[in-house]
C-alpha cells in the first residue's frame, strides 16, 4: 500500500479511522470464559474464572470450575453478545507503558504503525512524553480519537515538554512558567515532561503550579542541567518521577557533586553522550551504603517514582544481540532501520565505533542500576515500566516486552514486574488527577482493558513478543516460534492481536516495495520465521 505524505506541522500522519472488522465490540455483554486470572495487584494467578463484562466495565468475575474437581457439571453462562474461550488461557490487565513516542517523518511516519505495533503486544495505555514534539493540536487530537475509539490504538496520555505549543514565548521566568502551566491545563494536556534545561527556580515554580492545575510531572534530569538539578533535588521540589537514570546517582555522588568526565567529552557527540553516560556507575555510594539508602528513602517519602526505561540503552551492553533481534527483518520499517544506523544527524545511533571495553562498563552500570531499582521497590517505592522505543534498535511493542525481562534480570518477582506493567502505572497516571484509576487491575468496576495469552507470561515473559520464541516441539522434533499475544481488549473492543502485526507486516513490505529507507534487515532463515498470518 502506498504511504501518504505528511499531513501534521509534526510531519507525521495520524491513525487512519478504525474500519469495519477492526476490532470486535464494544458488546452490551462479553464474557471471557475459563481463564486463568493475573490481576496485576500482585496477587497470584487465580482461575479458571468467567469474567463478565457489561458496556466496557467488568461487572463480575466468578469461578468457572473448581481446578481438579471431577463429575461437576459446568456452570452455566448468562447470556452474552460475545463469548471468548479462554480456557488454560491467562487474562491480564491491558499493559501501561510509561514513556512514549510516535513516530517521525524519517523513521515511521505513520502513527499507525506505532500504534499496532504497542496494540499487538497488551499495550492498551501509553503516557506520551510527549507522541510527537511541538503539536499539541495532533496529539489532543489522537488522544480524543483514541478516547472516541475511532482508531486503534492505545489510550494516551499527553504529557509535553515545558512552553511547547504556545504563543506566549519561552519560559524563562517563574511567571512565564506558571502561565504556560495553566494554558496546558486548559488544553488537554495532562502533564509535563522536564528535561532540566530551564534555570531551577522555573521548575519550581511549574512543579506547583502543575499540583494546584491537578497536571502530572515527569523528568529527563539530562547531563546540561543535572549538575544543578538531580533527581534528589527534583524530588524536593515535588516532582511526580524520574525516568531513565539520569539525575539517580548525581545524587549519589561520592566526594564530588559533578560527574568526572574525560577532558575531551563533548555532549553533543552522541558517542561521547552515551559512552560515558554508564562510566558514572563507580563513581558513587556503594549500594547498601547509608547514602545508597538514605537516597531512597527519601525520594520514598517524597512520592517520586521511578521509570527505570532499561530497555533502551540494552543495546549499549550488547550492541550484536539488538541489531540481530528476532522482529526486525519483518516489523522493522526500512526507514526506521535506516535511522538506527550509525549516524551523527539521528539521535541515539551512536555506535560509531562500540567497544567491548564500553560494553562492559554498560553490564556494570546495569548492575548498579538494576540494584537501585530493586532496592526501591522492596522498600515500597514505585515503579512503573516504560520503554523509550523507536530509538537505539529498540522497536515499538517489543521493546515494551523486554522491559519486563529487564525488570525481571533487575530482581523483581513476575508478579512484581506485571504489577509495575498494570496498576503501578495507573496509578502513576491519575494520583496527580486525585482520582482512583479506572484501569489497572481486573477487578468489577474497573474498565476492559484486558490481555488475553495463551501461555503463562509468569513462566516466560518471552511468550508476550509478537514473534514468539524460538522452541524445540518435542513430539516433532522441529523447531518453531511459539507464543505472543492473542487478544488486546480495549474499553471492551476485542482486538485480533495476530492480525494487528499482519498489519505491520504489510507497511514494512510497503516500504520495501516502495525503494524507502536503506539496508533492511534481511529475512530470517527458514523455519524460524515468526507467523503472521491472522
Amino acid at each position: 500500500m502506498a504511504l501518504a505524505l505528511p499531513a501534521t506541522a509534526a510531519g507525521v500522519n495520524p491513525a487512519p479511522p478504525r474500519k469495519a472488522g477492526e476490532g470486535l465490540g464494544p458488546f452490551h455483554t462479553l464474557i471471557i470464559h475459563g481463564a486463568i486470572l493475573i490481576d496485576g495487584t500482585g496477587a497470584p494467578p487465580n482461575g479458571p474464572v468467567d469474567i463478565i463484562i457489561h458496556d466496557n466495565i467488568i461487572a463480575d468475575i466468578r469461578e468457572a470450575a473448581r481446578p481438579g474437581a471431577v463429575g461437576a457439571p459446568p456452570r452455566a453462562l448468562p447470556p452474552a453478545d460475545h463469548v471468548i474461550d479462554a480456557t488454560g488461557q491467562y487474562v491480564l490487565p491491558g499493559f501501561i507503558d510509561m514513556h512514549t513516542h510516535g513516530g517521525t517523518p524519517d523513521k515511521a511516519p505513520d502513527l499507525t504503525y506505532v500504534y499496532k505495533l504497542w496494540m499487538a503486544h497488551g499495550v492498551t495505555t501509553v503516557r506520551s512524553v510527549p507522541l510527537v514534539f511541538d503539536d499539541n493540536a495532533l496529539v489532543s487530537s489522537e488522544k480524543a480519537r483514541s478516547a472516541k475509539n475511532e482508531i486503534v490504538a492505545p489510550r494516551i496520555f499527553n504529557y509535553t515538554t515545558p512552553c511547547s505549543s504556545w504563543k506566549g514565548g519561552p519560559c524563562n521566568t517563574p511567571e512565564q512558567g506558571r502561565a504556560w502551566v495553566r494554558w496546558a491545563a486548559k488544553n488537554n494536556i495532562d502533564g509535563i515532561k522536564f528535561f532540566n534545561f530551564d534555570p531551577p527556580e522555573v521548575m519550581a515554580a511549574m512543579l506547583d503550579e502543575a499540583k494546584k492545575e491537578h497536571l502530572g510531572s515527569v523528568a529527563h534530569l539530562s547531563q546540561p542541567g543535572v549538575a544543578r538539578m538531580n533527581a534528589i533535588q527534583a524530588g524536593r521540589l515535588g516532582l511526580g518521577a524520574v525516568t531513565h537514570y539520569y539525575g539517580h546517582f548525581e545524587s549519589l555522588l561520592k566526594g564530588h557533586q559533578i560527574q568526572s568526565f574525560p577532558n575531551d567529552y563533548n555532549y553533543a557527540n552522541e558517542e561521547d553522550r552515551f559512552g560515558e553516560a554508564a562510566a558514572i556507575w563507580d563513581q558513587t555510594y556503594e549500594p547498601g551504603s547509608k547514602e545508597w539508602w538514605d537516597y531512597l528513602k527519601e525520594q520514598k517519602a517524597n512520592h517520586v517514582d521511578f521509570d527505570p526505561t532499561f530497555t533502551i540503552y540494552s543495546a549499549g551492553r550488547d550492541l550484536m544481540r539488538a541489531r540481530n533481534a528476532d522482529w526486525h527483518p519483518i516489523y522493522t520499517l526500512p526507514s526506521l532501520w535506516a535511522f538506527y544506523q550509525p549516524s551523527h544527524q539521528h539521535h541515539g545511533s551512536f555506535f560509531f565505533d562500540w567497544t567491548t571495553e564500553r560494553e562492559v562498563t554498560w553490564r556494570r552500570f546495569y548492575g548498579r542500576y538494576m540494584q537501585l531499582i530493586h532496592d526501591y521497590q522492596s522498600i515500597g517505592g514505585r515503579v512503573t515500566t516504560g520503554s523509550d522505543s523507536g530509538f537505539i534498535y529498540n522497536l515499538y511493542g517489543f521493546g515494551y516486552i523486554q522491559e519486563l525481562e529487564l525488570l525481571q534480570e533487575a530482581g523483581l518477582t513476575p508478579l512484581e514486574v506485571v504489577r509495575s506493567a498494570t496498576l503501578n502505572g495507573a496509578m502513576t497516571l491519575y494520583d496527580p488527577k486525585g482520582e482512583a484509576p479506572p484501569m489497572g487491575e481486573v477487578t468489577p468496576g474497573k474498565l476492559a482493558d484486558l490481555v488475553i495469552v495463551p501461555e503463562n507470561p509468569l513462566a516466560n515473559f518471552k511468550v508476550l513478543y509478537g514473534t514468539g520464541r524460538l522452541k524445540l516441539d518435542e513430539k516433532t522434533g522441529k523447531v518453531g516460534m511459539s507464543g505472543g499475544v492473542r487478544y488486546t481488549i480495549k474499553d471492551g473492543i476485542v482486538y485480533d492481536a495476530k492480525q494487528l502485526l499482519a498489519d505491520v507486516a504489510a507497511m514494512v513490505e510497503a516500504q520495501r516495495k516502495a525503494g524507502i529507507g536503506a539496508g533492511a534487515p534481511a529475512n530470517l532463515p527458514a523455519g524460524t520465521r515468526p507467523a503472521v498470518d491472522p
